[in-house]
């Protein structure tokens, strides 16, 4: 078969390599699947430069969210097991923590349901409890995990307020549903903010982004606000001024969904009939922009790396080059 392999740390573009390889050997509790849809995730490439927190030994397979098909013809939702990621024609998964793929979505809508919509409905439903009628800030909006919380947010009926960088990301943003679409690029983020909540501020502020974007949600969170912490992606980890979470009696909450695969699956598989019940009712559908073959992997997982991608980027093995869409 063949498979993406990365047997030195780098960026992406230049350290995976597409290679014929053997098939994966399932270990004890492991299925063996056909990968029918792969989204790439923020991890992958920090994976493959040595930054994430799970470091799987060279040479790995990257790829950590599949839509994949059983022996028995099953189309199911897993994260690969390492080092045998979803990047190939076929990956390892854990056979007790496969969830059914929806009959809603296709396999590239499938594969991207996962973990970008569970981080999303635990931030706003476990972690900071979002209610109906409060307002919800979401930071990069029109990302992969970004455009999951806009649709998130919406179906839980809070008002959205999208950031969005540059015009292009805006009117994706909008499109996704966001109430307010502020450009970060064009648009000064705090003062759009209390200009669209008349000074209130935003009650749950969603953040993937860390650095400057944690700063303005420190400004603009509102009395009793929540600012979810998911991730860093602007590559800058913020310090939080704890005086001033307890001047304006807001809660700083993280959010590291990977922990309840061990500590509540129960919770997982709970998440999952909820969004599988909101695909169905068309409440929330996976913004994938671009499906690309196999081929195209390296430099799909580079450009979700540069940030220049909108929604989800998902690698299909059975695409053609030059046949992506």
């Amino acid at each position: 078969m063949q498979a993406w392999q990365v047997h030195e740390l780098g960026e992406p573009r230049e350290v995976m390599r597409l290679a014929d390889v053997g098939r994966p050997t399932p270990g004890e509790g492991q299925v063996l699947l056909r990968v029918r849809a792969a989204n790439i995730n923020f991890p992958d490439a920090l994976m493959c430069r040595g930054q994430y927190q799970v470091r799987p030994p060279l040479p790995f397979t990257p790829g950590v969210e599949i839509c994949g098909e059983t022996e028995d013809g099953r189309r199911v939702i897993a994260n690969p097991a390492l080092p045998h990621g979803g990047f190939a024609e076929y990956a390892l998964a854990d056979a007790a923590a496969l969830l059914p793929a929806p009959d809603a979505l296709d396999d590239a809508e499938a594969a991207a349901l996962h973990i970008g919509y569970q981080t999303a409905w635990f931030a706003l439903h476990r972690r900071a409890h979002l209610e109906a009628g409060e307002t919800l800030l979401v930071h990069a909006a029109a990302g992969g995990v970004g455009s999951a919380a806009v649709q998130l947010g919406k179906a839980a009926g809070a008002t959205v307020i999208g950031v969005a960088g540059g015009a292009d990301k805006a009117v994706v943003a909008r499109e996704l549903g966001c109430d307010v679409v502020i450009d970060r690029r064009e648009q000064d983020v705090v003062a759009a903010v209390k200009e669209a909540t008349g000074g209130r501020g935003a009650d749950v502020i969603f953040d993937p982004v860390g650095g400057e974007a944690y700063t303005q949600s420190a400004k603009t969170v509102a009395f009793e606000g929540r600012i979810v912490i998911v991730g860093f992606a602007s590559g800058t980890i913020p310090s939080p001024g704890l005086n001033h979470a307890l001047i304006k009696n807001y809660a700083i909450l993280g959010l590291h969904w990977g922990l309840y695969n061990t500590k509540n699956p129960k919770l997982v598989q709970h998440c999952h009939e909820q969004l599988t019940e909101l695909a169905a009712r068309g409440a929330i559908k996976p913004l994938v922009s671009e499906r690309v073959p196999l081929a195209g992997a390296a430099d799909a997982v580079q450009r979700v790396a540069d940030g220049v991608t909108t929604g989800r980027v998902t690698v299909l093995p059975s695409l053609e080059n030059g046949a992506a869409a």
